[in-house]
């Protein structure tokens, strides 16, 4: 358009008009903008400092909006915008209905309602269980868990993937109307009908019903949840524990004694399974406060072993924080305490020390006799332990850590070339392979090959995606830094632009 002579601005009227309602308010999206998996997932978890995310990185957008500009919209700055996407759900409703309302999230796609336009529920969803899927004599049948006490109790529900709002009777088999999300998720066999009907009357009357059978359901519960984890990601496997935790939650104070300490034991485990969980989500604040509660139950059902363990994953996180000094007072806390660790979890414990001081600067020959003390532990442990703490823990896990003990203590060919025999071995989850091939790509750019270490970012990022893994894109992201120096050469540039995209 023709700039009016005497304008002294590069823009006619209009087009400053124009402009400034794009820094004033967001634009109008159709509708499929909302379809997009990515915006389908971060509504899925209840959080929207992801809903905000993904609508920033929304591929609508002819590039990433700015947190500046976002904030601005919704009447925040860039600080406080970082903090409510990288924090805790935020939780208060009128908050949560200003900024739908400011960014025009359909009401339909909330977990709240908003002023005049409540969701349409029938009646026996207003105090609606979360039902469950599971699989009875071939069919698919639900079952009810109440997830309403979590949600009171500030838990972040993440229910939708593997969960549907109670409409159909408890028990009565559901059939292809069944969506495909829950379709596609893993699910478990039952004894019988009588199990699932015992399930049903514990939820309802917990003083009378819920005893060591329904914990070992639970238990059953998180242990299939543990399996399909590697595979399906977080977004698939914490809606179904959060629903456990939920039930914990509330009927711990019903049951009798005897099974409440039984109760409170399955509810660590299931807790500290939620903190690794969030923490794969890259949600520090959640993974704390369920490791925290894990810790909370442990102590009152007499488990000292978890309460080690749980030590030991705190330290682990610290990690991923890059918390040299906290890595390594955890890990000591956990190795010289009380705690009567399994073997296997001392020695990962004793790994675990090595990784800190090499953060902390100590040379090379103390992290190496540390991580031989580690191996030689493990390889004194007895296969046949009946302790689930550390099963996951075997002669590959040390090779990856030990990896990463020799990335921080700056030898990181040394660290490329373990993680690289694992990876070949082909044995790793699809979760774990990413974000070992992450790893790798880190230790590949730190030893100065860009382009081998551009391929296995690109690599770890295809399995991030599939995965939900926001670990995983944290350690591609910190490729795509270290490699800054190559980004004239084609892979490290097709690297860095994968990851804008």
């Amino acid at each position: 358009m023709r700039v009016i002579t005497g304008n002294p601005r590069p823009l006619c009227s209009p087009c400053q008009s124009a402009a400034v309602d794009a820094q004033a308010r967001p634009p109008a999206v159709p509708p499929e903008f909302w379809a997009l998996d990515q915006m389908r997932d971060a509504l899925a978890t209840w959080h929207m400092g992801r809903v905000i995310f993904a609508y920033r990185n929304h591929p609508y957008h002819s590039h990433t909006l700015s947190q500046e500009l976002v904030g601005t919209w919704l009447g925040l700055t860039q600080a406080q915008l970082s903090r409510i996407e990288n924090g805790r759900a935020p939780e208060e409703l009128t908050k949560l209905i200003r900024y739908s309302q400011i960014l025009g999230i359909p009401g339909e796609l909330l977990w709240f309602d908003l002023p005049g336009a409540p969701r349409t529920r029938t009646p026996i969803e207003t105090e609606p269980p979360i039902l469950m899927p599971v699989v009875l004599g071939g069919r698919e049948v639900m079952i009810p868990v109440d997830a309403e006490a979590a949600k009171a109790a500030g838990l972040d529900g993440m229910i939708g993937t593997l969960a549907v709002r109670a409409g159909a009777t408890p028990g009565l088999a559901v059939g292809p109307a069944a969506s495909a999300e829950r379709q596609t998720a893993r699910v478990l066999p039952f004894a019988g009908l009588d199990e699932m009907r015992h399930l049903a009357a514990a939820l309802e009357d917990a003083h009378r019903y819920l005893d060591h059978s329904v914990v070992g359901f639970f238990a059953r519960q998180f242990g299939r949840c543990k399996a399909d984890d590697g595979h399906a990601g977080p977004l698939r496997v914490l809606p179904m524990v959060l629903g456990i935790l939920g039930a914990v939650q509330q009927h711990a104070r019903d049951v009798q004694p005897d099974v409440r300490r039984a109760l409170l034991a399955i509810g660590a485990d299931g807790a500290e399974f939620a903190g690794w969980l969030y923490r794969d989500l890259h949600d520090p604040d959640s993974a704390t406060y369920w490791y925290d509660r894990g810790t909370e139950w442990a102590q009152e059902a007499c488990d000292l072993p978890m309460q080690g363990y749980i030590l030991l994953r705190k330290s682990q996180m610290a990690y991923t924080e890059r918390d040299a000094v906290r890595v390594l007072t955890l890990a000591q806390a956990a190795h010289h305490g009380p705690w009567q660790l399994p073997p296997r979890v001392r020695a990962e414990v004793i790994q675990q020390e090595a990784r800190g001081l090499a953060m902390t600067g100590e040379p090379i020959a103390v992290v190496e006799r540390k991580l031989s003390d580690a191996q030689t532990l493990l390889a004194a442990a007895d296969d046949g332990d009946a302790s689930p703490l550390g099963a996951q823990y075997d002669e590959r896990t040390w090779l990856l850590r030990s990896a990463s003990c020799y990335i921080e203590a700056g030898k990181p060919r040394e660290a490329a070339a373990l993680y690289g025999d694992v990876l070949a071995s082909g044995v790793l989850a699809r979760r774990d392979e990413g974000y070992y091939r992450a790893r790798r790509a880190v230790a590949c750019a730190l030893g100065g090959e860009p382009d081998e270490a551009a391929q296995e970012g690109l690599d770890a990022l295809r399995l991030a995606a599939s995965t939900n893994s926001q670990r995983t894109t944290r350690e591609v992201a910190r490729v795509v830094a270290i490699l800054a120096p190559w980004q004239a050469r084609s892979g490290p540039r097709e690297l860095r632009a994968a990851m804008g995209a």
